[in-house]
């Protein structure tokens, strides 16, 4: 008997990184998986985002191992898309019990040297398309009068990342419309709570712009990274998807089922660190 045996939940970002991740473990605890994901290149994303190849892999190795599962390519940023693959997987599962609202991107810069293109792509996928989601799911749970959301918001939506200005914004606002829509849908028995990831290791962390950020200057490499990470965590470096996955678990099953509103840290301690400041003003 799994935690989640029979209910349906639907993962964004699900083709890779944590949010294939998340379905495997919603997988194993019994749940039907349905698999969303854009599939495709955003021009200000400094790093190679997820393919049809990857959703359709994740696919494939849910139903090896036993799943039933529904995947799709499609933008969050589009409420009709987005309606359309909620009406679907309603039509094909009967219900959304659970909804693992995961999609997101990262860049870095000095906020007062970021386009206007670059500073609207960050809110648009990390904030406003979470917001979309949300709306297109809430009102198939009030008719059910059930259902769990989890949300991935980050370490930067209570504290400041220096050189990320537009993403520390998209994911503040993102704690505040999960605290905010746990009032509103507790009426309903309807839960939605967030994760705040530390450094975890997926293709959105693995890329030039964050081995310099880890590393402090220039030029940094992958070897610095993953040596450096370890300064930003309590325990350990950085962090596997796997080992947020259990938390998403958690959130989604019965055991918290007294559990909303809250952003809970997964960050191998980095919230309680006191502090480094790597730039400070006599450096310059």
């Amino acid at each position: 008997m799994g935690k989640l045996d029979g209910r349906v939940a639907l993962v964004t970002g699900a083709a890779r990184g944590q949010g294939r991740s998340h379905a495997h473990a919603l997988a194993a605890e019994g749940a039907h998986v349905a698999l969303v994901d854009i599939c495709e290149q955003i021009a200000t994303v400094p790093y190679g985002m997820a393919t049809e190849d990857d959703l359709a892999r994740t696919h494939m190795e849910l139903e090896e191992h036993g799943s039933k599962v529904w995947s799709r390519k499609a933008d969050m940023r589009d409420p009709d898309q987005i309606a359309s693959a909620v009406e679907d997987v309603t039509a094909e599962f009967g219900a959304i019990d659970i909804a693992v609202v995961n999609h997101g991107i990262y860049s870095r810069g000095d906020f007062w040297t970021l386009s206007d293109d670059v500073w609207q792509d960050m809110i648009d996928v990390n904030l406003t398309s979470v917001w979309r989601v949300l709306k297109a799911v809430c009102p198939v749970m009030i008719e059910q009068r059930s259902g769990s959301i989890v949300v991935t918001a980050s370490v930067n939506s209570v504290e400041a990342n220096p050189g990320s200005a537009h993403y520390t914004a998209a994911k503040h606002g993102v704690l505040g419309l999960v605290r905010t829509a746990a009032v509103e849908l507790g009426p309903h028995r309807v839960r939605i709570n967030a994760i705040m990831p530390g450094f975890v290791d997926t293709p959105m962390t693995d890329w030039q712009g964050t081995y310099d950020q880890t590393s402090g200057h220039q030029g940094g490499t992958r070897e610095e990274h993953e040596k450096n990470s370890h300064h930003w965590h309590v325990i350990d470096g950085l962090i596997e998807p796997g080992e947020i996955s259990g938390t998403v678990v958690f959130l989604a099953s019965d055991d918290a089922r007294r559990v909303t509103g809250v952003g809970m840290p997964v960050d191998d301690g980095h919230l309680v660190l006191p502090g480094f400041n790597s730039t400070p003003s006599w450096s310059h």
